[in-house]
């Protein structure tokens, strides 16, 4: 019986190692093909042989690319997007989260329920929509032209992420909190200094998950931002993209590469920041996660 549970356990590893191996090398091949598409010569690109590795490899693509305006540009209306709309989207999951946690708060259930009812039913893109216009229409009456900051403040809302913070602030021992209160701290006090710093796994995996959602962002800052100057990195990908076949377009660019890989080039430099950043985050992901999303 023994060895017949350790022979069936030595299968089961290895077929678990196969299976994760194969999904890993399915996750990773389009990035390597990526990259290597971007590094090769014209000829390799447009002639479909680049497979894995590059061939001919050259790097116009992205001397073009870092030589653009418009390419760093919309890298820093992304950075703008990413940087502050994070910090208000944090900001507002952070108090609202707390708020929720204390069952002292008047009507609580009640905020509860229409907070998780956002996740069941939502009332639609058009409507949504006419909601951005008018919050547009109002900016612009104030003074207010920059679109940026319509996709900062509108974006600040995430139903699920602040119930992760709540749950997280609601494994809180309450006696800590007690504590400070006797030692005199304000509500203020005791969530900066008790409720943050013993959530911090939750509020790093929150922040990463506003983060990637402001960078990848496309979808609302395609249709809300009415200035090209102000498009974000992915906006101005997708326009790339569509517009990479025009002979206008082309007229400056190296015969050393085609102009997918100009296009690869950029989705590369799109990538890497967020590559950067997620090693230090991750260790943080899966206790984060854990800690907000159950509830003892």
């Amino acid at each position: 019986m023994k060895r017949k549970l350790a022979a069936s356990e030595l299968i089961f590893k290895i077929l678990s190692y196969l299976f994760l191996g194969i999904f890993a090398l399915m996750c990773l091949y389009p990035f390597v093909f990526t990259l290597s598409s971007s590094i090769s010569s014209s000829e390799a690109v447009d002639s479909n042989q680049v497979i894995l590795l590059p061939k001919g490899i050259q790097f116009d693509a992205f001397k073009t690319m870092f030589t653009d305006n418009l390419f760093w540009n919309a890298y820093a209306n992304t950075l703008f997007l990413t940087v502050f709309g994070t910090v208000w989207a944090l900001g507002v999951a952070i108090l609202g989260g707390y708020a929720l946690s204390k069952k002292r708060l008047l009507f609580r259930k009640g905020f509860n329920f229409f907070l998780v009812f956002t996740m069941w039913f939502s009332a639609g893109i058009v409507p949504q929509y006419l909601n951005y216009v008018k919050t547009r229409d109002i900016f612009n009456s104030l003074g207010i032209m920059d679109d940026k900051w319509l996709i900062v403040i509108a974006m600040g809302m995430a139903a699920m992420n602040i119930i992760l913070l709540r749950n997280a602030f609601e494994g809180v021992p309450s006696e800590i909190e007690e504590a400070a209160i006797v030692d005199g701290a304000t509500e203020m006090q005791v969530l900066t200094k008790v409720y943050i710093p013993m959530s911090k796994s939750t509020i790093a995996t929150v922040t990463l998950f506003f983060a990637i959602s402001r960078w990848n962002g496309y979808f609302w800052a395609r249709q809300m931002i009415q200035n090209s100057n102000e498009y974000p990195l992915q906006v101005f990908i997708r326009l790339k993209l569509e517009d990479y076949t025009n002979l206008e377009y082309l007229a400056g660019w190296s015969e050393n590469y085609s102009a997918n890989s100009a296009i690869y080039a950029l989705i590369i430099c799109a990538v890497i920041p967020i590559l950067i950043i997620y090693p230090f985050i991750q260790k943080y992901f899966a206790k984060g996660v854990n800690m907000g999303g159950v509830k003892e």
